[in-house]
Order: structure tokens, then sequence, then C-alpha cells
């Protein structure tokens, strides 16, 4: 994995983001304000995308990682909300606006011989009958949050019903 210096923009908006989390994991603001980090990145983002009912979270079948949420990596100049959506793009085919608030902000490695780096979770809801555009190699599924499945971070799962509640109570 290669590192990049965070611009401005960026930084700020992970911040921001970090600040707004619904749930913080791992001291990720505190690894983020770290005088180095602008050095290092880079930061990762993903959309946990839920249907209308609440009941089913869409995941793509990495070749690697399973089952995880689309996203990857934020890009420079981008914010973590603005590649969000284009992960989510790139890797659905669907178009989202994340909810008001992210879900969660994590530090974390996304392969076993990368450095830790901080990940901003969004939230959105659409239909599930939105027609889906995976990438090639690496399908698309609606999957049910009761049931687990095998993904890099199964601890994801749970995290994502709380952020159901959430939605629910209107938070």
């Amino acid at each position: 994995m290669t590192h990049h210096l965070i611009d401005p923009r960026t930084l700020e908006a992970a911040v921001r983001d970090a600040k707004q989390a619904l749930a913080e994991h791992d001291n990720a603001l505190k690894w983020l304000l770290r005088p180095d980090v602008s050095h290092d990145g880079p930061l990762a983002t993903e959309v946990w995308v839920f249907d209308t009912t609440l009941t089913h979270v869409l995941l793509v079948d990495h070749r690697w990682r399973g089952w995880v949420a689309p996203g990857g990596k934020v890009d420079a100049g981008e914010t973590p909300r603005e590649a969000a959506v284009r992960e989510v793009f790139e890797e659905t085919g669907l178009v989202v606006e994340p909810l008001w608030a992210p879900a969660a902000v994590t530090v974390r490695s996304y392969h076993p011989d990368w450095p830790a780096v901080m990940g901003v979770s969004f939230m959105a809801v659409v239909d599930r009958q939105s027609s889906l555009a995976p990438e090639d190699g690496q399908p698309a599924a609606w999957l049910c949050l009761d049931e687990p499945w095998q993904g890099y971070f199964a601890e994801d799962r749970l995290w994502m019903k709380q952020c159901v509640g959430w939605i629910r109570d209107g938070r």
C-alpha cells in the first residue's frame, strides 16, 4: 500500500467525521490527530447500505476479505463522504446519499501486510429492489443482518445492527 499526504481539506473533513460519528472504536480520533498522520495516509471509507426494512445490508464479495461493505481509499482532495459515495457507485452501481452522521470511525488494517488506517463508516438506506451493477469479479448482494456471513471484519455485523436501532430511533 502506498502512502500519500492527506491534504488539508480531506484531513479537516475526516476530523469532523470522527467527531460526529455515532460510535468511535480504537481511539480513532486520537489516532487521526497524531502529528504524523497527515504524512501517513491513506484514509478509508465505506457505506453500510441498508434496505428500507432495515433487515438487510448490501455487501460486496471481496476476493480475499469476503463479504464487506462497499468502500475503499479516500483519494487526494476527496472528503471521506465523497469517497464513500464514489466507492458505492463503483462497486455496486448505486448512487447513495449517506445519512446525517457517520456510523462509526475505526482504526484497522485492510490487509495483514498493510499499516492501520482510520476508516469512516457511513450509513445509507435504499430500496432493495434497486438494480445493482457490481464490479467484475466482486459480486454484490443483500445479506440478512440476523445471519452471520464470512468476512474480514466480523464485528461489523453487530455494529450494523446497532446502527439500525439508531436509524429507527432517529438518532
